[in-house]
Parts: C-alpha cells; sequence; structure tokens
C-alpha cells in the first residue's frame, strides 16, 4: 500500500532502526498501548520518512518529542463515510477530523456521484491526492440508488472499470440496491462481477436468513446498517465484518457496544457515515466513538483494536493499525487512554499542523449549478383528497434511518388532505432538482414536531433532491425557493419569511466555507428550528433520509411514495 522504496532507502531505514545513525523523528518516553495484549509500556517510537523503524529502545532523532505522560495509539480508521455529509469538501474534512486522530477514511462519493456522475468522482479522487490523511475512494455503486427515483448521473459497470486500480481506490461503495442483488438485475449483477475480486461493501439493514445468505455470496464483505445486537450477531457469524456506526442521525453504538469484546473485536469497525460539524466540535469523530465505547463498558483493549488494527486489516490496508516497525506512522498521541483525549497527531511520519493543512494545493469546487429546479408555489404542494382513502403516513423514528409506515387518518379541509398540527402530522415533499421536469412527490409525516413553518434541504438521500416538510403550504413555498436562490442548502421558513438558512452550492451537498463558519451556521439553525417546535437532534439530516427507497418501510422520493417492502410506487 505504500510507495517502493530502493536499497539505499532501506539501508537507511535499517541503519535507523538499529540506531545507528538518528531517526528522522523520534517520539521519546511514550507510553505505547500493544494491541495484543492491552498493555502500555514507556519507551520511545523512531520514525524514518513515513515509516515506524523502531519502539521501545533508545533512540536519537533529528527531531525528537516529548512524549513524557502521553500514551501513542495507531491512527484511527473511519471504515465508511461520506465526506459530503460533513456538509464541507474533503479538504475541509480533512483539516476537521486528522487532528482529532483520524488518519485514514473509507470514503464514498455516493452523494456528489448521484448529482454529478464521474465529476463528482474525479473531483473526490483529485482531493483525495492532497489530503493530509489517507483518504480511499471507493466506487460509488448506486447511481442511482433504484429505479424509483431520479438522480442526476446513472454510473454503470462499464463507468466505474477505468478507476479500479486507482491507487486511491479499494474496491466498490456500498452496495445499497439489496433488492436488485437479491432479484438478479443485469446492471446489478455486471457490477458485482467486475469487482468481484476486490473489496465490495454493503449495505443490508434488518437482512437475515437466507436473503442475507445470498447477498454475502455475492461479493459483500461488510454492513454498516446493523442496528441491533441480535442483527450483528447473525452477520458476524456469517462472516460479515460489521461496522459499528454512530454518525449523526444513525446511533447505533449503544445497541452494538456490548458485542465490542475480545473476541468479536477483529470483526468490528468503527465508522460515522454521516456526521456534521456540529457534532465534530461537540463530541468529536472516531475519537468520540472510542471514548463513547469505552464509557458503555468496553475495554479499552477492544474498542482501539476495532478502531485501528481491525479496520485495516478488513480492507487489506496491512501497512498501519499498530505502533510497530513498518507500519505506516499514523500515531495518535492522548493524554489519556479510557477519555480517548487526543494531545497531538502524527500523520505519515510528520506531526500534524495548521502548515500542512495551508500547504496543500487547492482543488477547484464542482457542480455550482446543480439546482435545476424552478420556482414554486403554494399550489405545488396541493395534496387533493377527491373520494380516495387516506394516504399512508411515514413515521420516522429519531436517531435512526429506519421508518414506519403509519395508518394516521389525515384531515381533509375541502377537495384536499392537509398538514395536522395538533397530531404533529405534517406534510412532505420532494421535488426533483437535476432537471425541469417539475416531479413532485407528496405525502405525510410524522415524528418532526413542528408546530409552524418549513424546514427544506437539497441534501437528500440518494438522488439529493429537494425535500421539504411544514405546517402549511406558503412557508413551503418559501424555503423551497430560496434554496433555489442558495444553489442548494438548508433553509427554514416561518410567516412567509425565511429565518435561518445555510447555503450548500458545491453540488448542493457542500458549503464553500471554512467547517468552523459551517458549524456556526448549523448552530444558528438549529437554535431557528427548535423555535419552530421540532425537538429532534438534527432534523434537516432526519429529513435527508426521507427520501431513500431502500430502507424499510415507507419513503418518498420526487416520483411518490414507496413502500419498500414491496419496493414500488404507492402513491
Amino acid at each position: 500500500m505504500r510507495d517502493p522504496v530502493s536499497s539505499s532507502q532501506l539501508a537507511d531505514i535499517i541503519d535507523q532502526a538499529r540506531g545507528r545513525v538518528p531517526a528522522d523523528l523520534v517520539v521519546k518516553s511514550v507510553g505505547i498501548l500493544d494491541l495484543t495484549s492491552g498493555e502500555v509500556a514507556v519507551g520511545d517510537i523512531a520514525i524514518a520518512g513515513d515509516r515506524i523503524v523502531g519502539i521501545h529502545e533508545t533512540y536519537q532523532g533529528a527531531t525528537e518529542i516529548d512524549g513524557r505522560g502521553l500514551v501513542a495509539v495507531p491512527g484511527f480508521i473511519d471504515s465508511h463515510v461520506h465526506c459530503e455529509s460533513t456538509l464541507v469538501p474533503p479538504l475541509e474534512f480533512d483539516r476537521c477530523v486528522t487532528p482529532r486522530g483520524t488518519t485514514t477514511a473509507i470514503c464514498d462519493p455516493h452523494e456528489i456521484c448521484n448529482v454529478l456522475g464521474l465529476t463528482g468522482l474525479k473531483y473526490f479522487l483529485e482531493c483525495a491526492a492532497v489530503t493530509v490523511m489517507d483518504l480511499r475512494v471507493q466506487l460509488s455503486s448506486c447511481v442511482p440508488a433504484t429505479h424509483l427515483e431520479t438522480s442526476g448521473a446513472r454510473l454503470e459497470a462499464e463507468d466505474l472499470l477505468p478507476f479500479k486500480h486507482h491507487p486511491k481506490v479499494l474496491g466498490l461503495a456500498e452496495f445499497m440496491n439489496v433488492p436488485g442483488v437479491l432479484n438478479k438485475d443485469p446492471a446489478v449483477l455486471a457490477k458485482l462481477a467486475a469487482f468481484s475480486d476486490v473489496q465490495i461493501d454493503g449495505h443490508s439493514p434488518l437482512l437475515s436468513s437466507y436473503d442475507l445468505n445470498a447477498y454475502i455470496a455475492a461479493g459483500v464483505r461488510n454492513c454498516h446498517e446493523t442496528t441491533s445486537a441480535a442483527e450483528a450477531r447473525e452477520k458476524l457469524a456469517k462472516g460479515m465484518q460489521v461496522l459499528v456506526r454512530e454518525g449523526t442521525v444513525s446511533k447505533d453504538l449503544a445497541a452494538l457496544s456490548e458485542l465490542i469484546t475480545t473476541e468479536r473485536a477483529p470483526f468490528l469497525a468503527l465508522c460515522t457515515d454521516d456526521r456534521n460539524p456540529l457534532d465534530i466540535a461537540e463530541e468529536g469523530h472516531i475519537d468520540y466513538l472510542i471514548r463513547a465505547a469505552i464509557g458503555r463498558g468496553v475495554r479499552p483493549l477492544d474498542a482501539y483494536r476495532a478502531a485501528t488494527w481491525s479496520a485495516a486489516r478488513h480492507f487489506g490496508l496491512f501497512d498501519r493499525g499498530l505502533v510497530a516497525p513498518g507500519q505506516r506512522a499514523d500515531i495518535v498521541l492522548l493524554e489519556d487512554l479510557a477519555t480517548c483525549k487526543v494531545h497531538s497527531v502524527i500523520c505519515r511520519g510528520a506531526p500534524v499542523t495548521p502548515d500542512r493543512f495551508r500547504t496543500r494545493p487547492d482543488v477547484t469546487p464542482v457542480g455550482l449549478d446543480s439546482v435545476k429546479l424552478r420556482p414554486v408555489t403554494a399550489a405545488t404542494f396541493h395534496v387533493l383528497a377527491g373520494a380516495g382513502a387516506s394516504p399512508p403516513v411515514i413515521g420516522i423514528r429519531p436517531g435512526q434511518i429506519l421508518t414506519d409506515r403509519l395508518d394516521v387518518e389525515v384531515v381533509r379541509r375541502g377537495d384536499a388532505f392537509v398538514a395536522d398540527v395538533d397530531r404533529d402530522v405534517l406534510k412532505v415533499a420532494v421535488l426533483g432538482r437535476h432537471n425541469d421536469h417539475g416531479n413532485v412527490g407528496r405525502g405525510f409525516v410524522k415524528g418532526f414536531g413542528l408546530k409552524r413553518g418549513a424546514i427544506a434541504s437539497s441534501v437528500g438521500h440518494d438522488s439529493h433532491n429537494i425535500c421539504v416538510i411544514g405546517c402549511d403550504d406558503r412557508d413551503m413555498e418559501t424555503a423551497v425557493n430560496r434554496l433555489i436562490e442558495l444553489r442548494g442548502g438548508f433553509a427554514a421558513a416561518a410567516n412567509g419569511k425565511v429565518v435561518a438558512e445555510l447555503a450548500l452550492p458545491i453540488a448542493g451537498l457542500m458549503s464553500e466555507l471554512p467547517f468552523e463558519e459551517v458549524e456556526q451556521g448549523l448552530r444558528r439553525l438549529r437554535a431557528a428550528v427548535r423555535a419552530l417546535g421540532t425537538e429532534l437532534h438534527e432534523p434537516f439530516l432526519q429529513m435527508a433520509f426521507l427520501p431513500l427507497p431502500v430502507i424499510p418501510h415507507l419513503r418518498i422520493t420526487d416520483k411518490g411514495l414507496v413502500d419498500v417492502d414491496r419496493f414500488e410506487l404507492v402513491g
């Protein structure tokens, strides 16, 4: 996985490892976590170039760091992340999380690829070439995710194959089209066959029994959508690596922490999937998952194994995951092992400093004109009642991206179904934004708790059309039209006026601002939306998953309501 070295370079590495010449960098008198035993022993760490060449012995270095009172652990690995969901582009993601100890991230640019196709993929690969961390870019497998929605692009096997052996690519990203696999869709099988000799990541919520067997047998190796211990046990027993997720909306650590044991840790890894800068600022990134797991009774040895060695081995990154000779010099220096309090970070053999981020080459943003939706009116959101029965209502589960299908009587007023604030049955609509065809899916949702106003977002998994939820049609109109002006983002409206917003003009998914400013913008949005009545932790990202048509049970897309159990449109 590392660049080849010459004989003379190897000779220098050997001399530094034997202590015959000063090492390039030495961390002196530091506690070193032994991931084979959980013990911490004090000694030196010698680094030559980008690799560790010696531990525990006494070394001199051209540069020395005083490690007294600190504990050295391997750099953390985020085993599945969508950088777009941090609402900042990859270079800002790098600047945001690398100083917190995440030195490797397995990224799926699924979101930007569903908006921009190969343009988005190439943009991420260009960014990955200059990040301080090692950002690996898996090839997005489901663009579009299904035929039940309209995305901005389509990527088939022949589109992805030219990137299969790119140095930043490990394989195929999360294969979320489970029905396509089980029903042997020809295009799906073509992708699985084309990448059958490399890593294929999974996405299989609630899948079990014969169907799970078939999904794994088709070549899928892991799953980050496991939400219960029982589900995880079956997947582990059938050879899947379970990626324990704790994101902004999807929070599975509490349910799965009991499984992070010495026996199972080698078959687990940690991931964030979708985590925004506000949560990263308030809680942390992978460092937070480690801290939270230990706080729930997980042994530090097992938490750190899952966050480092186990993830590295699963993805074939055999050059990292241990503080040991020959390993890539990705090291996190901690003030405390149990609380995972990060003191400083070494990445690729050099301390992570602000200057390392300032001196990276710039990468030009893409997709600044991706919102092609024409302005709407209040009439756009009119839901005719006619003589038909009350439509099914989407029920959200706070803290999960799963939904329920609720049989709740929707209020009729004249010829239309309308929102019922008293019972928290609000109107929801998804509007196609990748063209001017005027696709609009309309429905109702329960669980957001808005008492007035509307919220709208151009972040709508997986096709990232515009989703809006509101108590009345006028505020829905106001919020959507403001998003069009912003070229994408989040907007909240009340009484016909915009009360808060955050522009995300890069593919309608990411900001052009530094992550610190995005964090502050999210704080303002959170305060404004809570004033409208919701108590959800992150309503915009909770809303972003309502269009996702491959997670049970009821979803809404620009083509209408989707019954995922039957994988068909119902209205």
